[in-house]
């Protein structure tokens, strides 16, 4: 059976509304996705994040929920830290991963499932973020590819990443979505959807 995980990448926020405190606004867009990746059929919900973040393990998350610290926010790092370790339960690594950037609280799962998806004939997919440069996701088999570009989800887009890609077929690109890295995209979120509810409640207050 394959084994596929999908982190959520807790990278300090680009962007915070103003009057909001950083630290509230950090927690609650955790806790959004979190809440998306835990309901998610045949996929393993985790953390990743840069080592000096993980004092966000005792805001947000479950027990059990697996973390792991990456020496920087760059694909390599990331792909390598979830990679190399194996859940303590099944005592074997993962077989893809899908890393999901943290500032996405209103996400749909299926955006993820799309994302995954394309791992069975290809050996990486990436999710664009709707509202500018940058990537809402990235997957890949693992092992990984050693050509992974080094560079974070905010700084590539789909091009950067089939440069770097023997062949521009190895890249699938799939559904993207908007991620709350400006002012002009809180209008994007709709209240008609279920979930974000924690980042919900602090915009409301």
């Amino acid at each position: 059976m394959t084994r596929r995980v999908a982190a959520a990448v807790l990278t300090p926020p680009v962007w915070i509304p103003p009057g909001q405190d950083p630290r509230a606004w950090r927690v609650a867009l955790a806790e959004d996705l979190l809440d998306v990746l835990a309901l998610m059929a045949e996929v393993e919900p985790a953390v990743v994040v840069p080592a000096a973040d993980l004092w966000l393990r005792s805001e947000v998350g479950w027990p059990g929920l697996p973390w792991y610290a990456a020496q920087s926010a760059r694909l390599p790092d990331l792909v390598r830290a979830v990679a190399a370790a194996p859940a303590p339960a099944l005592g074997a690594s993962p077989d893809q991963v899908a890393l999901i950037a943290g500032d996405a609280p209103d996400l749909p799962g299926l955006v993820i499932a799309k994302l995954l998806r394309p791992l069975t004939t290809r050996p990486v997919a990436v999710a664009p973020a709707v509202d500018g440069a940058g990537l809402l996701g990235f997957a890949s088999r693992l092992p990984a590819p050693e050509w992974l570009p080094d560079a974070g989800l905010d700084d590539l887009d789909i091009l950067a990443v089939r440069r770097a890609a023997p062949q521009l077929t190895d890249v699938v690109s799939t559904a993207g979505w908007h991620r709350l890295r400006r002012p002009e995209v809180l209008a994007g979120l709709d209240p008609r959807l279920e979930g974000w509810d924690a980042t919900r409640a602090l915009l409301e207050a």
